[in-house]
């Protein structure tokens, strides 16, 4: 008999998927140059030509055995320890290779992290807006996920709301800075009250609280400003990143979890999470990626297009009348939709071929996430059927 868990689950489809795949047939229908796909967060820009250049040399240099057989259990030392040291330069903590434990993405290093510190029945406190995959990834492993409501007026922590809902069941406080899908960063106070109050919970229910901090965003931010390091204001903190947004490389799946050297069993986590690898078929990326990456660990692709691009939509949408925070980073944006339902929005800008996710699945109804990684000309179109679409549909706004 199949498992009617997962069987129930195709009722259940990422609502983004679904609004990509639509405009993925609109485009086969009527050519791309027509249709404007605000739903996917998928880089626009390509990968540094030093990574290109990296993986031609593995292949046409590196031993066979070298390149092509398995990793240790708990990733390749030498892209273990590159890790670590970029880390250590950038933002003055002392991880070694022990500490970095590598993963298929961010998404692997979420499901390794909240395995290692939850148990089932555990709660896991998340903050709206949210990525909505955070469901099934805390539920897959029996723990449960609790919403925290957002501060709508710049998406920082509404403290107030965060310490209602702490309580002596919350194992884990998970983060997303800067966020997908409001693009906000958390400052470094937002940051120091949290691990205060953190702090103070963890004397207070005699257990750990670890902060999950997931990073794949962290390279991009705007106005020169770089985001604060979450580990480094709270020991029990496990960083979750991935190097698909920085370098561009969302197939090849590559990121890591950052074990900070202070946290509760630090020396133990690691090999934990290679013995959690052996529960669900992970086994490490793969070894070309590793290396490669290795070689380019403090590049990044332009990433100067996406402030661009945020710009340019961010403007438009204040000029046509939407209230909306301008993003810190990442490259999302989330107005407050014209109308109370914004799945009603996203269904009539459909009829002008223009593809934008409502809010939901991200726990904050009302709202509409737009990914501007696409080709900067092209967003300009975009914005010129967007003013279409606002002016004949909901009339000229002030």
């Amino acid at each position: 008999m199949i498992n009617e868990k997962y069987k129930a689950m195709l009722g259940e489809k990422s609502v983004i998927r679904m609004i990509s795949e639509r405009a993925a047939a609109r485009r086969a229908e009527i050519g791309a140059d027509e249709v404007f796909d605000f739903s996917i967060g998928n880089p626009s820009v390509p990968c540094t030509p030093a990574f290109t250049n990296a993986v031609i040399d593995l292949y046409e240099n590196e031993a066979p055995s070298a390149l092509h057989g398995y990793s240790p259990s708990v990733g390749i030392t030498s892209f273990r320890g590159a890790v670590a040291d970029s880390l250590n330069r950038r933002f003055g903590m002392d991880y070694t290779e022990q500490h970095i434990f590598p993963t298929s993405g961010a998404t692997g290093s979420l499901a390794h992290a909240f395995r290692a510190v939850t148990k089932p029945g555990d709660e896991v406190l998340t903050f709206a807006p949210f990525f909505p995959e955070y469901i099934p990834y805390v539920e897959g492993t029996g723990a449960t996920l609790t919403v925290v409501p957002p501060d709508t007026t710049a998406f920082q922590i509404d403290f107030e709301a965060f310490e209602r809902a702490l309580n002596p069941n919350v194992a884990v406080v998970l983060i997303n800075t800067p966020n997908n899908p409001s693009g906000a960063a958390y400052s470094a106070a937002t940051l120091e009250r949290l691990a205060g109050i953190l702090r103070d919970k963890q004397t207070e229910y005699g257990h750990d609280i670890f902060i999950v901090s997931d990073e794949p965003y962290r390279e991009i931010m705007f106005d020169g400003a770089a985001q604060a390091y979450p580990a480094k204001f709270y020991d029990n903190t496990l960083t979750c990143y991935s190097f698909s947004k920085s370098l561009s490389l969302p197939g090849e799946r590559i990121g890591y979890v950052a074990v900070n050297p202070r946290a509760t069993d630090a020396d133990v986590l690691v090999p934990m999470f290679a013995q959690i690898s052996r529960t669900i078929g992970h086994n490490c990326p793969s070894s070309t990626m590793q290396l490669a990456v290795e070689r380019v660990i403090d590049d990044t692709s332009d990433l100067s297009i996406y402030e661009a691009n945020m710009n340019l939509l961010y403007d438009a949408l204040v000029d046509l009348g939407f209230e909306v925070v301008r993003p810190s980073g990442t490259f999302y944006i989330f107005p407050k939709a014209l109308e109370e339902d914004a799945n009603e929005f996203a269904r009539k800008a459909m009829e002008y071929d223009l593809f934008m996710v409502p809010s939901d699945s991200f726990g904050m109804p009302g709202y509409l996430r737009l990914s501007y990684c696409v080709e900067t000309e092209h967003l300009r179109k975009a914005i010129v059927r967007l003013r279409q679409f606002v002016t004949e549909v909901y009339g000229e706004r002030e």
